[in-house]
């Protein structure tokens, strides 16, 4: 895989033209459009500290606090119906941060970062679409894209077509390519790892206090 330059939520956000986050849950100092992508090759220290990244990403852990007491809370409940579908997973926002976490572990992130583009694309406004259709375009499709995403060349042709006359559906193709192979590689791995199962652990802990 490409590494890049688009930086997103802890996973990280990506730019404004993109993705709307929350900013108060998913924040980290941005990165140039066009980073070197010779960073990917430095393995990172990743799980090192589990809870203090736990802690670090959701500060009411320690707190005692039981979830059910407020919506702003990540509850056990939510985190167990993130292994019910990868569907479930990324309508969560903090879901798609831990899953973006977790991808960037593996040097995957830039499919969850492609596919929140491709959400925040739909709702975007005509007289905008051609311009941001070249940004993740250029970003992810294009063969010499920095964090080209792992599409079929068919996809990347007819994709490279649709984006000439964009309309909120110029990505969906491609899309769907990236889903499905999130949901049959990434996905199920994620549920194994630590960084989910930790994550549900230390809430279920929490929810006893």
């Amino acid at each position: 895989m490409r590494a890049a330059a688009i930086s997103m939520p802890r996973l990280d956000k990506l730019p404004g033209m993109f993705f709307s986050a929350n900013p108060k849950d998913l924040k980290e100092p941005n990165h140039s459009l066009l980073d070197d992508k010779t960073q990917k090759k430095k393995p990172k220290t990743f799980g090192m500290d589990v809870k203090a990244y736990l802690r670090s990403m959701i500060p009411h852990l320690d707190s005692g606090m039981k979830s059910s007491k407020s919506r702003d809370i990540l509850s056990a409940e939510e985190v167990m119906q993130w292994s019910q579908s990868l569907e479930k997973l990324l309508a969560n926002q903090t879901g798609q941060s831990v899953f973006g976490n977790f991808l960037k572990s593996e040097f995957s992130e830039e499919n969850i970062e492609f596919w929140l583009a491709c959400e925040d694309y739909k709702k975007t406004e005509s007289d905008l679409l051609s311009s941001k259709a070249e940004d993740i375009y250029k970003a992810f499709v294009h063969t010499d894209a920095v964090k080209q995403i792992n599409i079929d060349f068919r996809t990347r042709e007819s994709t490279a077509k649709k984006i000439k006359s964009p309309t909120p559906t110029s990505f969906d193709e491609a899309q769907k390519v990236i889903y499905t192979l999130m949901e049959k590689d990434s996905y199920p791995r994620f549920l194994k790892s630590n960084i989910y199962l930790n994550l549900l652990n230390d809430l279920q802990a929490s929810s006893l206090k």
